[in-house]
């Protein structure tokens, strides 16, 4: 028969009289803590929960609704006239289309994309080619526009793809819808400074149009009220820009 070897185990944690004994003499290392399952919490009740403001912001545009003809707040005129506010903002925030990057799109999508955009959204197309460093650089910019202003939506397409033949030496070209008709063209990269930067081309967008829009700026579409945010964003950027090269420099 084969010699079989039985190992015994013991109790995790447990310890012998002499291990003991050698502990105390320095000989094996101190005995591990003997484990201990983390105390049982159970989860909070939400019924139990204190109804206030922040209470009513944790909840869905569907929960808000559901509250309509919850008893308590039938007694508190505070958290019912907050509950209307913050359900209408809800509702508004989800009329806002939500774009937040340049779309690619063929000839064929163009007219649905483009033409065919609803009337309150500004389109800003892009006509490009890879491999021309103009079209790169402005792409960039309209990238960050693009996360910035996530209720104006980007789209770029191959020139030739748009406009059959369309001549290399015109790119990058953006072209500006609203309502299915053309706002405005630049051509070039020049017609954005000698620095292309994306408040320059920013501030170029919303000239005569409010082009770009955030979401998020309450009634005023007016191109005041879009310029001045940009100039706002242009205003920080440089100030924190001028921080960190502050932070980065050696003093003597």
């Amino acid at each position: 028969m084969g010699d079989y070897h039985f190992v015994y185990k013991d109790v995790e944690g447990a310890s012998t009289q002499w291990d003991d004994i050698q502990r105390k003499l320095g000989n094996l290392p101190p005995k591990p803590p003997a484990f201990k399952p983390p105390p049982f919490t159970p989860a909070g009740d939400e019924s139990s929960l204190p109804k206030d403001k922040s209470w009513i912001d944790r909840k869905t545009e569907d929960e808000l609704e559901d509250l309509e003809d919850d008893a308590d707040l039938d007694d508190d005129r505070f958290l019912q006239d907050y509950r209307k506010k913050r359900l209408a903002e809800l509702r508004e925030a989800a009329k806002v289309a939500k774009f937040g990057s340049i779309i690619p799109i063929s000839g064929s999508d163009f007219v649905r994309e483009v033409s065919q955009a609803p009337s309150d959204v500004w389109v800003v197309v892009l006509l490009y080619k890879d491999g021309i460093a103009e079209c790169g650089v402005l792409m960039q910019c309209l990238e960050e526009l693009a996360t910035r202003y996530p209720a104006t939506k980007f789209c770029k397409i191959i020139s030739t793809d748009c406009i059959p033949n369309y001549p290399d030496r015109n790119l990058p070209t953006l072209l500006v819808y609203n309502n299915g008709a053309v706002k405005a063209n630049y051509v070039g990269l020049q017609r954005f400074g000698r620095r292309c930067t994306p408040e320059g081309v920013a501030l170029v967008l919303c000239q005569s149009d409010p082009v770009l829009n955030d979401g998020q700026s309450g009634s005023d579409p007016s191109t005041k009220a879009v310029i001045d945010g940009v100039r706002k964003r242009f205003l920080e950027k440089v100030v924190t820009e001028h921080e960190d090269g502050d932070d980065g420099s050696s003093s003597d």
